[in-house]
C-alpha cells in the first residue's frame, strides 16, 4: 500500500508529525519485547548498517492520515542511522521502503490485533505479522503470518524462520533485566536462539574467569598481564 503521492506537494516531514499516537501502554511488555529484540539484533548484525528497528515509532503511510504505531517493526533496505537525531518517526514517502515485519504483543486490553490491525498490515502490505500473546492458555501464545498472494497465512509452530530475513523468531524461557519468564529471542536456521546483552556479557565474564584459572595453573598471576 505505498502510495503515490503528488511530487508536486510539500510533503510532511517528521518534525511536523506526532512522533507516536500518545496511548500509554498498558503492560510493561509492550516496551521490553521489542526493546529485546531491537538490542538483539544490534549484536547480531553489527556492522550492517541496512536495517532500523523501531519501538513504539509511528508509521506514516498517508501525509493526511495518522501513524498507526506497531509495538515494533523490523525494515531492510534502509539507513540503520540517518542523523545523530535519530528518527522521529518512519514515513513512507521519506523512507521508499515497508517494514518487512511488524510485531503486536497482546496486553489485557485487546487494541484489534488479531482483526483492524491485521487486516491492515495486510492491506499495507507487510511480509510477516508477528503476534505475541502471552495471556493466552490453550492456543498459541506466538503467532506468526507470511503474506501469501495478498492474505495472511498462518505459519506452523512457534518458531519461525524468516527466509527473506535470514533470521528467525521463537518464544523461550529466559531473563532479561533480572526478570525471568518468556521472551522472544533471535534464532539461528539451526533454532538456537542468540545471546541476550546480558548474556553475552556473563558469558564473556566467565571465560576471562576460565582463562585466568587456566593461566594460575601454569603458575602465572594474570593481574601481571594487566599491568
Amino acid at each position: 500500500m505505498l502510495l503515490s503521492y503528488d511530487r508536486n506537494r510539500k510533503l510532511p516531514t517528521a518534525k511536523d508529525l506526532p512522533s507516536d499516537d500518545e496511548t500509554p501502554v498498558d503492560n510493561e511488555l509492550q516496551n521490553d519485547l521489542p526493546n529485546l529484540l531491537r538490542a538483539m539484533l544490534a549484536l547480531i548484525w553489527p556492522s550492517r548498517m541496512d536495517w532500523f528497528f523501531g519501538v513504539d515509532m509511528g508509521i506514516y503511510y498517508d501525509p493526511d492520515q495518522p501513524a498507526i504505531v506497531p509495538d515494533g517493526f523490523l525494515s531492510i533496505g534502509v539507513p540503520r542511522i540517518i542523523d545523530e537525531d535519530l528518527r522521529l518517526s518512519y514515513l513512507l514517502w521519506e523512507e521508499e521502503k515497508l517494514p518487512i515485519l511488524v510485531l503486536e504483543v497482546v496486553s489485557q486490553t485487546r487494541r484489534g490485533e488479531y482483526t483492524t490491525k491485521k487486516d491492515f498490515y495486510q492491506e499495507m502490505g507487510i511480509l510477516y505479522y508477528v503476534i505475541h500473546n502471552p495471556l493466552r492458555k490453550r492456543k498459541q501464545k506466538l503467532e506468526v503470518y507470511k503474506l501469501i498472494n495478498g492474505k495472511y497465512e498462518l505459519l506452523n509452530g512457534e518458531a519461525v524462520w524468516f527466509t527473506e530475513i535470514g533470521i528467525g523468531i521463537k518464544r523461550e524461557r529466559g531473563t532479561y533485566q533480572g526478570v525471568m519468564r518468556e521472551w522472544l529471542y533471535w534464532m539461528d536456521e539451526h533454532g538456537n536462539r542468540y545471546l541476550t546483552p546480558e548474556e553475552q556479557i556473563k558469558d564473556a565474564q566467565q571465560r576471562i574467569q576460565l582463562l585466568e584459572e587456566r593461566l594460575r595453573s601454569i603458575g602465572i598471576n594474570p593481574n601481571e598481564l594487566y599491568d
